[in-house]
Protein backbone atom coordinates (compact mmCIF):
# COMPACT_ATOMS: atom_id res chain seq x y z
CA UNK A 1 0.00 0.00 0.00
CA UNK A 2 1.01 3.03 -0.66
CA UNK A 3 0.59 5.58 2.51
CA UNK A 4 -0.25 9.07 1.52
CA UNK A 5 0.62 11.48 4.79
CA UNK A 6 -0.98 15.19 5.04
CA UNK A 7 0.91 18.17 6.96
CA UNK A 8 2.30 21.26 6.23
CA UNK A 9 5.79 21.49 5.00
CA UNK A 10 7.42 23.86 6.50
CA UNK A 11 7.90 22.01 10.24
CA UNK A 12 8.20 18.88 11.72
CA UNK A 13 5.17 19.26 14.16
CA UNK A 14 3.42 16.58 14.78
CA UNK A 15 3.92 15.48 11.65
CA UNK A 16 7.15 14.52 12.12
CA UNK A 17 6.50 11.51 14.18
CA UNK A 18 4.61 9.79 11.31
CA UNK A 19 7.30 10.52 8.98
CA UNK A 20 9.68 8.81 11.47
CA UNK A 21 7.70 5.71 11.45
CA UNK A 22 7.22 5.75 7.63
CA UNK A 23 11.13 6.41 6.97
CA UNK A 24 11.76 3.81 9.59
CA UNK A 25 9.78 0.96 7.74
CA UNK A 26 10.77 1.99 4.49
CA UNK A 27 7.18 2.37 3.36
CA UNK A 28 5.96 3.25 0.48
CA UNK A 29 4.42 7.12 1.32
CA UNK A 30 4.10 10.63 -0.48
CA UNK A 31 4.43 13.88 2.08
CA UNK A 32 1.67 15.21 -0.35
CA UNK A 33 1.72 19.08 1.24
CA UNK A 34 5.52 18.89 -0.03
CA UNK A 35 4.55 18.30 -3.35
CA UNK A 36 3.09 20.39 -6.43
CA UNK A 37 -0.27 21.11 -5.77
CA UNK A 38 0.18 19.09 -2.16
CA UNK A 39 -1.48 22.14 0.11
CA UNK A 40 -4.64 22.49 -2.74
CA UNK A 41 -5.68 18.75 -1.40
CA UNK A 42 -4.61 19.12 1.88
CA UNK A 43 -6.91 21.77 2.11
CA UNK A 44 -9.50 20.45 0.35
CA UNK A 45 -9.88 17.40 2.74
CA UNK A 46 -9.97 19.52 5.63
CA UNK A 47 -12.89 21.12 4.32
CA UNK A 48 -15.52 19.96 7.07
CA UNK A 49 -18.44 20.32 4.76
CA UNK A 50 -16.89 18.38 2.03
CA UNK A 51 -15.84 15.23 3.94
CA UNK A 52 -18.03 12.67 6.08
CA UNK A 53 -15.57 12.25 8.51
CA UNK A 54 -13.32 15.24 8.25
CA UNK A 55 -10.29 15.10 10.28
CA UNK A 56 -9.96 18.79 12.92
CA UNK A 57 -6.07 19.43 11.74
CA UNK A 58 -3.07 17.68 10.19
CA UNK A 59 -1.49 15.21 10.44
CA UNK A 60 -3.88 12.96 8.77
CA UNK A 61 -2.88 9.57 6.05
CA UNK A 62 -4.69 8.09 3.49
CA UNK A 63 -4.22 4.42 3.50
CA UNK A 64 -6.73 3.05 0.68
CA UNK A 65 -10.04 4.73 1.53
CA UNK A 66 -9.57 5.32 4.73
CA UNK A 67 -8.72 8.98 6.36
CA UNK A 68 -6.86 8.60 9.70
CA UNK A 69 -6.43 11.41 11.94
CA UNK A 70 -4.41 12.41 15.02
CA UNK A 71 -0.94 11.42 15.45
CA UNK A 72 -1.52 8.65 18.41
CA UNK A 73 -4.26 7.59 16.33
CA UNK A 74 -2.25 7.23 13.14
CA UNK A 75 0.49 5.67 14.33
CA UNK A 76 -1.64 2.79 16.22
CA UNK A 77 -3.05 1.91 13.05
CA UNK A 78 0.55 1.90 10.97
CA UNK A 79 2.10 0.07 14.12
CA UNK A 80 1.61 -3.54 13.41
CA UNK A 81 1.59 -2.60 9.71
CA UNK A 82 4.78 -1.52 9.74
CA UNK A 83 6.14 -4.19 12.33
CA UNK A 84 6.57 -1.00 14.94
CA UNK A 85 3.97 -2.85 17.55
CA UNK A 86 3.32 -5.89 19.26
CA UNK A 87 1.11 -8.75 17.46
CA UNK A 88 -1.13 -9.23 21.05
CA UNK A 89 -3.83 -6.43 22.21
CA UNK A 90 -1.80 -5.60 25.34
CA UNK A 91 1.23 -5.15 24.06
CA UNK A 92 -0.44 -2.48 21.13
CA UNK A 93 -2.19 -1.22 24.10
CA UNK A 94 1.07 -0.40 26.23
CA UNK A 95 3.01 0.83 22.85
CA UNK A 96 -0.13 3.25 22.18
CA UNK A 97 -0.36 4.09 26.21
CA UNK A 98 3.20 5.31 25.78
CA UNK A 99 2.30 7.32 22.57
CA UNK A 100 -0.18 9.37 24.13
CA UNK A 101 2.25 10.27 27.13
CA UNK A 102 4.49 11.57 24.74
CA UNK A 103 1.33 13.69 23.25
CA UNK A 104 0.72 15.26 26.31
CA UNK A 105 4.20 15.84 26.70
CA UNK A 106 4.10 17.46 23.14
CA UNK A 107 1.54 19.69 24.36
CA UNK A 108 3.14 20.98 27.22
CA UNK A 109 6.39 21.60 25.26
CA UNK A 110 4.09 23.76 23.20
CA UNK A 111 2.39 25.47 25.88
CA UNK A 112 5.91 27.27 27.05
CA UNK A 113 5.77 29.22 24.17
CA UNK A 114 2.16 29.87 23.87
CA UNK A 115 0.90 29.76 27.19
CA UNK A 116 -1.92 32.01 26.42
CA UNK A 117 -3.22 30.88 23.45
CA UNK A 118 -2.59 29.71 19.99
CA UNK A 119 -3.85 32.42 17.78
CA UNK A 120 -1.28 35.36 19.59
CA UNK A 121 2.27 35.81 18.38
CA UNK A 122 4.95 34.82 21.12
CA UNK A 123 5.66 38.02 21.63
CA UNK A 124 2.18 38.73 22.99
CA UNK A 125 2.09 36.53 25.34
CA UNK A 126 6.25 36.51 26.89
CA UNK A 127 6.07 37.16 30.50
CA UNK A 128 3.39 34.41 30.89
CA UNK A 129 6.00 32.27 28.30
CA UNK A 130 9.18 32.86 30.70
CA UNK A 131 6.71 31.57 33.79
CA UNK A 132 5.59 28.74 32.06
CA UNK A 133 8.80 27.50 30.83
CA UNK A 134 10.24 27.76 33.88
CA UNK A 135 7.57 25.67 35.69
CA UNK A 136 8.20 23.34 32.70
CA UNK A 137 11.82 22.96 33.20
CA UNK A 138 11.98 22.76 37.19
CA UNK A 139 9.11 20.23 37.62
CA UNK A 140 7.66 18.45 34.17
CA UNK A 141 10.81 17.76 32.36
CA UNK A 142 12.33 15.97 34.83
CA UNK A 143 9.10 14.02 35.55
CA UNK A 144 8.56 12.92 32.01
CA UNK A 145 12.29 12.08 31.13
CA UNK A 146 12.02 10.25 34.73
CA UNK A 147 9.21 8.12 33.50
CA UNK A 148 10.75 7.19 30.40
CA UNK A 149 13.61 5.99 32.26
CA UNK A 150 12.17 4.01 34.71
CA UNK A 151 10.64 1.93 31.52
CA UNK A 152 13.49 1.29 29.87
CA UNK A 153 15.01 0.26 33.13
CA UNK A 154 12.73 -2.01 33.59
CA UNK A 155 12.63 -3.04 30.39
CA UNK A 156 16.17 -3.71 30.14
CA UNK A 157 17.54 -4.30 26.92
CA UNK A 158 17.80 -0.76 25.22
CA UNK A 159 13.86 -0.23 23.94
CA UNK A 160 10.91 0.78 25.88
CA UNK A 161 9.76 -2.63 25.12
CA UNK A 162 13.01 -4.80 25.44
CA UNK A 163 14.51 -5.27 22.49
CA UNK A 164 12.68 -4.55 19.65
CA UNK A 165 12.26 -1.51 18.52
CA UNK A 166 8.31 0.32 17.96
CA UNK A 167 7.04 3.40 17.17
CA UNK A 168 7.31 4.77 20.89
CA UNK A 169 10.68 4.54 20.87
CA UNK A 170 10.85 6.75 17.34
CA UNK A 171 9.02 9.07 19.02
CA UNK A 172 11.02 9.35 22.44
CA UNK A 173 13.86 9.49 20.08
CA UNK A 174 11.92 12.54 18.40
CA UNK A 175 11.34 14.29 21.52
CA UNK A 176 15.05 14.51 22.92
CA UNK A 177 16.30 16.16 19.44
CA UNK A 178 13.29 18.65 19.77
CA UNK A 179 14.36 18.86 23.49
CA UNK A 180 17.75 19.71 22.94
CA UNK A 181 16.95 22.44 19.98
CA UNK A 182 14.19 24.44 22.37
CA UNK A 183 16.35 23.93 26.08
CA UNK A 184 19.69 22.71 24.82
CA UNK A 185 20.77 24.10 28.92
CA UNK A 186 18.07 22.63 30.49
CA UNK A 187 19.00 19.51 28.81
CA UNK A 188 22.16 19.18 29.18
CA UNK A 189 21.70 19.42 33.06
CA UNK A 190 19.43 16.72 32.73
CA UNK A 191 20.61 13.94 30.55
CA UNK A 192 23.28 12.38 32.67
CA UNK A 193 20.27 11.36 35.00
CA UNK A 194 18.53 10.55 32.57
CA UNK A 195 21.17 7.69 30.89
CA UNK A 196 18.83 5.23 29.04
CA UNK A 197 16.75 7.83 27.51
CA UNK A 198 19.92 9.24 25.79
CA UNK A 199 21.01 6.02 24.55
CA UNK A 200 17.95 5.44 23.46
CA UNK A 201 18.24 8.51 20.95
CA UNK A 202 21.64 7.50 19.69
CA UNK A 203 20.12 3.91 19.04
CA UNK A 204 17.12 5.19 16.61
CA UNK A 205 19.39 7.90 15.02
CA UNK A 206 21.95 5.02 14.41
CA UNK A 207 19.00 3.20 12.80
CA UNK A 208 20.08 2.70 9.19
CA UNK A 209 16.79 3.58 7.49
CA UNK A 210 16.47 6.70 9.85
CA UNK A 211 20.06 7.68 9.72
CA UNK A 212 19.77 8.26 5.93
CA UNK A 213 16.40 10.05 6.12
CA UNK A 214 17.72 12.39 9.09
CA UNK A 215 20.93 13.30 6.70
CA UNK A 216 18.68 14.06 3.44
CA UNK A 217 16.48 17.13 2.97
CA UNK A 218 13.28 15.04 3.88
CA UNK A 219 13.93 15.98 7.32
CA UNK A 220 12.27 19.19 7.52
CA UNK A 221 15.10 21.35 9.79
CA UNK A 222 13.74 22.90 13.19
CA UNK A 223 12.92 26.32 13.62
CA UNK A 224 10.23 28.69 15.35
CA UNK A 225 7.28 27.99 13.35
CA UNK A 226 7.08 24.48 15.20
CA UNK A 227 6.29 23.16 18.33
CA UNK A 228 10.03 23.00 19.33
CA UNK A 229 11.39 26.25 19.41
CA UNK A 230 13.98 27.89 20.90
CA UNK A 231 14.44 31.10 22.66
CA UNK A 232 16.97 31.75 24.96
CA UNK A 233 15.46 33.20 27.33
CA UNK A 234 13.39 31.03 28.14
CA UNK A 235 16.27 28.24 28.28
CA UNK A 236 17.16 28.97 31.66
CA UNK A 237 16.66 27.35 35.39
CA UNK A 238 13.86 28.82 37.87
CA UNK A 239 14.05 31.24 40.26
Amino acid sequence: MRYKLYYWPEIQGRGEFIRLALEDAGADYVDVARTAGGMRQMEKLLDLQGQARPAFAAPFLKAGRQVIAQTANILFFLGPRLRLAPKDEAGRLWVHQLQLTIADWLAEVHDMHHPIGSGLYYEDQKPESSRRAADFIAERLPKFLGYFEHILARAGDGYLLGKTATYADLSLFQMVAGLRYALPRAMARMERQNARVIALHGRVAARPRLAAYLASERRVPLNRQGIFRHYPELDRPAK
